[in-house]
């Protein structure tokens, strides 16, 4: 039965952005620190031109604003697919948030699905988390462990290499590829940073983070040969 394949895996999509609007707003720790990043990435930008490209990125200079969910739900026999995002402008009560949703309802025998999710997603959120001194869901206790010691974590890149290492495929290519719609009809990652610096409009930024989850579980079935979504409702989580 197809539901048997998805049942039990929460799909998850992270969305970041600078821990500061500018470098120069950094204490001087920091800024010495992210100096000393800069140049060990040999760019030849400034610090602070490449704080305002990349600092997202790094959990140690940036934070998360929305995580974005989804799960697979079976009702009289009908499949569909429910998301929801997760915002909160304070980090730390996100966090929480997150941590207890998680405990109570997606953590024994929970399976954790993201894109790039193995090098992206799932450390940062434990990075943040422990930052938080918040302590870790079950299926992100990893620390330490080998890649076979983690099978409660799926990654659809990682499953698209097929044993190649040499490529990074972005998501958006993948659904391409796939006859997967674009969630890109709005904004795209690059373009977090300046929608919520600029306009602070985080429930824009949150309904496309919800967007990539449904097309990641769209890719994900058909990984598996099972075809498209029957149904995606959108909920928002204000």
């Amino acid at each position: 039965m197809e539901y048997d394949q998805l049942k039990q895996i929460l799909f998850l999509d992270i969305e970041t952005v600078a821990a500061k609007p500018d470098f120069e707003q950094l204490d001087e720790r920091f800024q010495y620190l992210w100096e000393k990043k800069s140049k060990n990435q040999k760019s030849e930008q400034t610090p602070a031109e490449s704080y305002k490209d990349r600092a997202a990125i790094s959990a140690e200079f940036g934070r998360i604003l929305v995580i974005g969910i989804g799960y697979f739900h079976q009702s009289q026999g009908e499949i569909s697919f429910k998301t929801k995002a997760l915002v909160n402008e304070d980090e730390g009560v996100l966090l929480k948030q997150f941590k207890e949703m998680v405990d109570q309802h997606f953590s024994k025998d929970w399976r954790f699905c993201a894109h790039n999710g193995k090098e992206f997603d799932f450390p940062y959120l434990c990075r943040r988390l422990i930052i938080h001194g918040i302590g870790l869901p079950k299926p992100l206790q990893i620390m330490g462990k080998k890649p076979w010691e983690t099978p409660q974590l799926i990654d659809t890149m990682e499953l698209w290499k097929f044993g190649d290492i040499k490529a990074y495929t972005s998501l958006e290519l993948m659904a391409a590829s796939l006859g997967v719609p674009t969630s890109k009809d709005d904004i795209d990652g690059s373009q977090v940073g300046k929608v919520y610096f600029e306009t602070g409009d985080v429930d824009r930024i949150a309904l496309y983070c919800q967007k990539d989850v449904a097309v990641m579980a769209q890719v994900f079935m058909k990984l598996l040969g099972l075809g498209g979504l029957v149904d995606s409702q959108i909920t928002m989580n204000n």
